[in-house]
């Protein structure tokens, strides 16, 4: 199976160093790496050039684009610059710059789509480091195939016609891919250091944008107030609940367009409460 990987970078020099490393280490490697530089005013293009300088199977672009920062937008926009480029392949990947892969990361991958036909989805689990440690990074479930590191089949990539240009595009790509009948598996033993941890620097407008995202993907008020609240638990930031309602409402009131049809928020809000009524009744 051809593999190819697209790294989307935005002044990622103090990480891409680390995170190539990685790459190159691979006991199984990508049939192509594709590093997209979007703007950046550090380092990240000389760094990116010179690894593709001795391993051909990487490569460089530059991408300009609005200096303004888009949430979600932004980073989908230059994968899908780096799309454009990609070679025929069989899998295709989202990856960050600021993440350190095990060495056997593909090689497993390659093996869980190879064994299981109905695969569309797939990747390891993102760890922080806290007090010396490396910990999981607990701010979704373990069976969520996080942003940074997404693993695609080309058949499931195209069955629900690529990634959503905003926040929330790393969730509605798993519920699309699951309505178009595809699984998504994570691989517990895969441990993924994450350099930046999530939410780092996050504004009150991207805390509101989750809640516009739980609108376009369908969500309906009451399953939006219930993920709002474990966001915030999660978080362990009791305001964050009032910014994710705030954002989704604005999104009703403007009439924000959809991320899916009619028949996919039907499907996406039945699997959401089925899994509500799942963890009850474990409770």
């Amino acid at each position: 199976m051809k593999l190819s990987v697209i790294i989307p970078a935005h002044n990622e020099a103090e990480h891409l160093t680390a995170c190539l490393d990685s790459f190159v280490a691979q006991s199984t490697l990508p049939d192509e790496l594709i590093v997209v530089d979007d703007n950046s005013t550090d380092n990240t293009f000389k760094i990116a050039s010179e690894f593709a300088q001795k391993n051909t199977w990487i490569q460089v672009l530059q991408r300009k684009s609005s200096e303004e920062h888009i949430p979600g937008k932004k980073v989908v926009d230059t994968f899908n610059f780096g799309l454009k480029h990609a070679s025929e392949y069989d899998l295709i990947g989202k990856f960050d710059a600021d993440i350190i892969l095990p060495p056997n990361y593909f090689e497993l991958m390659l093996n869980h789509f190879q064994n299981n036909g109905k695969l569309g989805m797939c990747s390891g689990l993102l760890y922080v480091e806290k007090n010396g440690a490396w910990v999981y990074e607990n701010i979704s479930n373990k069976d969520h195939i996080r942003g940074p590191i997404k693993l695609y089949h080309k058949a499931c990539f195209t069955k629900m016609e690529g990634l959503r240009p905003g926040v929330g595009w790393d969730t509605v790509d798993e519920l699309l891919a699951q309505y178009n009948g595809f699984e998504i598996h994570t691989d517990s033993s895969l441990q993924v250091k994450h350099l930046r941890p999530t939410g780092h620097g996050y504004t009150i407008k991207k805390r509101q944008s989750k809640g516009e995202a739980l609108y376009k993907m369908r969500y309906g008020i009451v399953l939006a107030k219930l993920t709002a609240l474990k966001m915030a638990w999660q978080a362990k930031n009791p305001f964050l609940y009032g910014q994710v309602i705030m954002g989704y409402l604005r999104a009703f009131f403007q009439q924000s367009e959809r991320y899916v049809s009619k028949e996919e928020g039907v499907f996406i809000r039945k699997y959401r409460w089925r899994g509500i009524l799942k963890k009850m009744s474990r409770g």
